[in-house]
């Protein structure tokens, strides 16, 4: 009897301490286990369609190369001594907030490398945290990637998908087929090399006879990292499908009103092997470091200029090269290095550069395009205004 007693009082002793350790065990786990009952958080989308303001101007911040990390703990790079010790990623932060402040652009182009992939240990948060003053003004951007994006825990794709679901995002992952002719293709993307080549269009100013048609097309594409060619490395370029698609959407969805194609931009990371030869040509802005780019001899150049409507091409990669050249008539420009680790050179200001298109004015309305410019500024005490130039006008708009 004593025997059976003892045995029930340890197998209640037993049965304690595993209810006991199952308990401390829940309550350690029990977060990711219950279900959040907090509001889900849905994407805040900017006011689209993109259009022109009142004043017949759109205005786009170019930001080239944040190379971001983890905030805080990640250094500068080619900074003064004097600097060092107090300058980090936040540094890039507070250059945006300024940019932002001063410039209130209708659209910020984000053009690759916005991390530094081998600095950072979470690609997603580290792309929160360099895209945030973006989505903190509530300002529309668009995103590419660049050679170092893909360098941590995310790949292309997927960190095309993550920037193009955060807020006031206008970034694609890619095309969608437009053929109606096959309904069993809605929604799908298109077969395309890279992520992150998509169109944004601008309408009109509101109220203007052109209020609900495109007059600006905006034109965005992964110019890749790095690859092998003939057992060579070096970096990627603008494949042939994505040329093609370019060629097949530039004839897609414009106003039969309008002569032509709207005026278009181009923006991409890598630059084309052709700039290397805007070296032994005018050209406006420093060209300070050697055009690093790939070896193969792309199409992008014969087929720009083949469309006739690309005034220009904005460009990042090479952070102390900031110049625009022109070749063939189009202008190929340079971001110039906008964030603080990435690399650069002591006593050369990070920098922004601006791209402001305007309309003309008809009788009694605002009409298609008629002057783009562009400038730069650098992010010193007085967010130095530099460089202005005129990249294409016309004395007939559209529709005067």
């Amino acid at each position: 009897m004593n025997s059976s007693i003892g045995n029930w009082k340890h197998t209640v002793l037993y049965l304690t301490l595993i209810i006991s350790l199952l308990y401390f065990i829940e309550s350690l786990i029990s977060h990711k286990l219950h279900i959040n009952h907090n509001k889900i958080h849905l994407k805040r989308s900017p006011n689209l369609p993109l259009r022109f303001r009142d004043d017949g101007t759109f205005k786009i911040l170019q930001v080239a190369d944040m190379h971001f990390g983890m905030g805080i703990i990640t250094r500068c790079r080619d900074v003064l001594d004097s600097e060092f010790d107090y300058c980090s990623d936040l540094n890039t932060t507070r250059f945006l907030r300024r940019m932002i402040e001063a410039e209130r652009p209708d659209l910020i182009a984000f053009t690759g490398d916005n991390i530094f992939g081998s600095s950072t240990t979470d690609a997603a948060e580290s792309l929160l945290e360099a895209i945030g003053p973006a989505i903190e003004y509530g300002i529309p951007w668009a995103a590419i990637l660049g050679n170092h994006d893909q360098e941590s825990t995310l790949n292309r794709e997927e960190l095309m998908t993550f920037l193009s679901l955060l807020d006031f995002s206008v970034s694609q992952i890619n095309p969608l087929v437009e053929d109606d002719s096959d309904q069993t293709k809605g929604g799908a993307m298109r077969l395309i090399d890279g992520f992150g080549n998509y169109r944004l269009r601008v309408y009109g100013a509101p109220g203007s006879v052109l209020a609900n048609s495109t007059v600006f097309d905006l034109f965005f594409f992964d110019s890749g990292d790095r690859e092998i060619v003939q057992g060579k490395r070096t970096y990627g370029w603008i494949k042939e499908s994505q040329l093609r698609w370019l060629q097949d959407t530039s004839k897609q969805g414009h106003n039969q009103r309008i002569l032509g194609n709207p005026p278009a931009l181009a923006f991409f990371h890598i630059p084309i092997l052709e700039v290397r030869d805007l070296w032994y040509t005018p050209f406006i802005g420093k060209f300070q470091e050697g055009v690093a780019c790939s070896i193969v001899q792309s199409a992008v150049l014969q087929t720009f200029v083949s469309l006739g409507n690309v005034k220009a091409a904005f460009m990042g990669h090479d952070h102390v090269n900031d110049f625009c050249g022109n070749l063939k008539g189009i202008w190929f420009c340079y971001g110039g290095g906008f964030g603080y680790h990435a690399y650069g050179r002591p006593n050369w200001h990070r920098r922004a550069r601006v791209i402001e298109a305007k309309l003309g004015k008809g009788r009694d309305t605002w009409t298609g395009i008629e002057l783009i410019k562009t400038w730069k500024r650098l992010d010193d005490e007085d967010l130095s205004k530099i460089d202005e130039q005129v990249l294409w006008e016309t004395s007939d708009s559209f529709l005067k």
